[in-house]
């Protein structure tokens, strides 16, 4: 059995002297950000709906709602930083 495996794990390990990229890195960077914006579009949509209903209950909690309703938005900023940094 080790003798079947240790060709096919030679193979794997090489490394070639060109890297071929399954997807290109600008690519990658797009991906990775319009998912990160589509996840916190997603999370604002039951966020928002249920910051206006408290807030329509009560006034105070506009402060409460209105920072529950931005925090998604962090990772879309942070995704965009990632992006800056590595690119």
């Amino acid at each position: 059995m080790i003798e079947t495996i240790a060709p096919l794990v030679t193979a794997v390990l090489q490394q070639s002297s060109e890297a071929a990229y399954a997807i290109p890195p600008g690519a990658a960077a797009a991906l990775a950000v319009g998912l990160a914006a589509l996840g916190s579009g997603y999370a604002e949509r039951g966020i928002g709906a249920a910051a206006v209903g408290a807030i329509a209950e009560d006034d105070s909690m506009f402060g409460r709602g209105l920072i529950l309703t931005v925090l998604p938005e962090t990772l879309v900023i942070l995704a965009l930083v990632v992006v800056f940094i590595l690119g």
